[in-house]
Parts: C-alpha cells; sequence; structure tokens
C-alpha cells in the first residue's frame, strides 16, 4: 500500500492553492515530492492506498488539560457531552470562540489524567479536507507536523522552518511535559533548549535547506537537513490522528486503514526486513523440504513395487510381462492349487461349509449363486442378533457376511467389505 502525505497550506482553498506532497511506497522513501493543486495531485500506487494530510506546527496549538474522571474516551465515544468538557476546559486559554475550534484528543487519553490536545481552525480544516474529497483524494489521516512528546535524541530538538523572510523554530520535547513550541528565530530559542537539557550543548538542530545558512549563522552551530518531503514521512508514521468528533471516520474505516497501514509496513517497511527475509527463507525451507519428502516416498513406493515384480518373476519364472503383480501372483497361484486338486478358502465347498457351520438350525436356503469367490444363499433372513452372531463366527473362519434383500452373501475377508 503506497501513502500520499501532503501539507494542508495556511490559507483557504481556492482552485489555484497548491499542496506539497510526497508520495510514497513504504512510509520510509519518497518516490516523488512536488507541488501541486488538489485536482493534478497524484494518486497512491497501489490499490489501498490512503491520503495522509499534515497540519503545518505554525496551524496547530498544544494546550495540556487534566480531564475528569470517568469521562468516556474510546473509539467512537468522542460524544458531544466530551466536546462540551473540552470546551469548558480550554475557554479560557484559546484567544477564538471555542465553537470555531477543533479539539483532537492525544492517542491513548485516559479520563482522569493529564493529556494534550491539538487546537486550530475548524472551519479551515474542514475546508481543506472537502476541497481534497471533491478532488477525489479523500483523506484518511490528518496528523500533526510536530506532535509532543519524547525526541529520538531524548533531549529538546530544535528545528528552522520558513523561509528566509518569515522564519520560526520548532521546539519539540519542550519542557516536564515534552510539549511543542513555535518560536521565531533567534538565539534566545536555542538558550531556551539548552537550559531544558541542563547546559548540553551538542543539541539535535535541524532546518529546512531554504533557510539552513540563516539558522546557523543565528543559532551560531551547524545544522543538519530536514526537508519537507522528511518530515511529511516522519509526520506520517506518528501515531496522531486529528480527524476527530465532527471530522471522524467510522470505526469500520479505521479498521480497514489500521489493516491497510500495518500490511503496508509488513510489506515495506525498512524496520521489518529482517522479518520479510526470516518468513521467506522459512517458506523456502518448507517447499524444499516438502519436495525431498516426496522424492523420498517416490523413491520408498518405487522400491517396493519393484519388490513385488521380482518376487512374481521369481517365484513364477514364466510370468515375463508385469502388469499387476498381485492380480498376477494370485492368479499364478490358483492354477498350481487347480492342478494339485487343491481348494482355497473362495472356492464354493469352504464357502458353502463355512455358511452351513455358521447358520442357524433349521435355515435352507432356496437358491444357491456363486461366482469365483462370492457366495449368495437367498431366503435366508436373519434377526439382528442372529446376524450379529453369524458375523461373529463366519468373521473368526475368515468370511465376512451381509444380509440384503433376503440373501446372505458371503465373501472371503481380504481386508474388504462383502
Amino acid at each position: 500500500m503506497s501513502t500520499l502525505v501532503l501539507f494542508l497550506p495556511p490559507g483557504r482553498p481556492e482552485p489555484t492553492a497548491e499542496y506539497s506532497y510526497t508520495l510514497t511506497a513504504d512510509g520510509h522513501t519518497a518516490l516523488r515530492h512536488a507541488f501541486a493543486p488538489a485536482a493534478l495531485l497524484p494518486e497512491p500506487a497501489r490499490p489501498g492506498g490512503e491520503v495522509v494530510a499534515v497540519v503545518p506546527a505554525r496551524a496547530l496549538s498544544w494546550q495540556r488539560v487534566q480531564l475528569p474522571p470517568g469521562l468516556r474516551l474510546g473509539v467512537g465515544q468522542q460524544t458531544p457531552r466530551l466536546r462540551s468538557v473540552l470546551d469548558g476546559l480550554l475557554e479560557d486559554r484559546v484567544l477564538d470562540d471555542a465553537a470555531q475550534l477543533h479539539f483532537a484528543l492525544q492517542p491513548g487519553a485516559q479520563a482522569g489524567a493529564p493529556t494534550w490536545v491539538a487546537v486550530c481552525d475548524r472551519a479551515w480544516l474542514r475546508e481543506h479536507l472537502q476541497a481534497l474529497e471533491a478532488a477525489g483524494r479523500r483523506v484518511a489521516r490528518v496528523v500533526p507536523e510536530f506532535a509532543p512528546g519524547p525526541t529520538a535524541s531524548g533531549h529538546p530538538e530544535l528545528c528552522a522552518l520558513g523561509t528566509p523572510e518569515d522564519a520560526c523554530v520548532v521546539l519539540t520535547g519542550h519542557g516536564a511535559d515534552l510539549g511543542v513550541a513555535v518560536l521565531p528565530l533567534s538565539p534566545m530559542a536555542l538558550a531556551l533548549a539548552r537550559t531544558e537539557a541542563d547546559g548540553d550543548d551538542a543539541l539535535p538542530v535541524r532546518a529546512e535547506p531554504a533557510v539552513a545558512a540563516l539558522a546557523e549563522r543565528t543559532l551560531g552551530q551547524r545544522v543538519e537537513l530536514y526537508t519537507a518531503s522528511q518530515r511529511a514521512l516522519d509526520a506520517a508514521r506518528g501515531d496522531w490522528d486529528l480527524a476527530q468528533f465532527d471530522l471522524a471516520s467510522t470505526g469500520r474505516t479505521r479498521a480497514l486503514r489500521r489493516l491497510g497501514s500495518l500490511a503496508n509496513a509488513l510489506l515495506h517497511a525498512p524496520q521489518w526486513r529482517a522479518a520479510r527475509w526470516g518468513a521467506g527463507l522459512l517458506a523456502a525451507a518448507h517447499l524444499v523440504g516438502i519436495n525431498a519428502w516426496a522424492w523420498q516416498e517416490r523413491q520408498a513406493l518405487a522400491a517396493k513395487q519393484a519388490a513385488v515384480r521380482s518376487a512374481l518373476t521369481q517365484t513364477f519364472p514364466k510370468v515375463q510381462v508385469v502388469v499387476d503383480a498381485p492380480v498376477q501372483m494370485e492368479r499364478e497361484l490358483a492354477q498350481l492349487r487347480q492342478a494339485a486338486g487343491a481348494v482355497s478358502a473362495r472356492d464354493l465347498e469352504p464357502l458353502l461349509a463355512a455358511a452351513g457351520s455358521a447358520l442357524p438350525p433349521g435355515r435352507v436356503p432356496t437358491g444357491i449363486e456363486y461366482s469365483p469367490g462370492d457366495l449368495r444363499l437367498r431366503g435366508i433372513t436373519l434377526g439382528p442378533d442372529e446376524h450379529t452372531e453369524l458375523a461373529a463366527r463366519l468373521q473368526a473362519a475368515g468370511y465376512r457376511a451381509r444380509v440384503d434383500d433376503g440373501s446372505l452373501l458371503l465373501r472371503a475377508d481380504e481386508g474388504g467389505t462383502p
């Protein structure tokens, strides 16, 4: 599954508004990065691909609130009551009317515990999502460009963004709650980060290429380039989804999205490369093992068939062509018995003797039919108990019997059924 990750521009959507987008197949490597209007944005390359919208850091504010105990927060439980609670908690902290703002709780938020709430302009976000949907690019997730939480280095980190005329710096891992702050690009931002890192002079500083030189001059240290494409991919891999409350997707859509993201990660993500190689090697080993086992079974069967043919030709040298060794051997034995005047268990006399010794007294057949190995005695009817006793006696003598439409059928027991 491929992913189209795009930045929402700061202004309201217009036909000429362009979106900065990144197309990726595995969520880690960019296949293409460019700008395009909504109608000209590329589609995800694979079936089931998703579109992820990134809210820029400047368009978001972050608020830390204490949720009341007993509040229902699970998936699908973002009710008007929860929205009213957030309105009450944040109305004194935001500059705009709370009804005009969109709120989103951090993943895993719990009632009675502090949690982060992302705040942005509701109309601006809704209009961009509607414009993208009208262009055939329905957004599956909405993620923040930077989110609160631990940083990769374990220290506060700085990222310079914008243009030389309008530059800013985003401070992540800020404060005891590891928040996000957008500050002017100035030495004060680096001083603040160093203060929170206990004076560590080797803090990670990244910058967009457009402001990299300005950031190095202003902050007085070298910076690492951090492109918009890299930020988009990092943001898309996060756990946040700002599409909540009236912008939320259905539970089924969320479940399918999670499954798709998991399948995409398993099939393409670099961290799963070793698992994919292991699964491939395991499948190859099983295939080789099955083929080797089948070859051994074929060899064993061929050896047994050769031994049977050898026994036939050695016992009866006159048999030159072996077609069905067991049948030919039985035929040759029958001819030997016939020549010697001996009878077998399949002949008429042994069959009649076995039936006579096993039938209840006074049961005389009205007709006899014989074919090699089979004897049918007509006019014989037996009760359930008599039939059980008869079958036991005949089985002890090496015969099997069954009653069929007033007839008793006998057959020499050769491992089959009569």
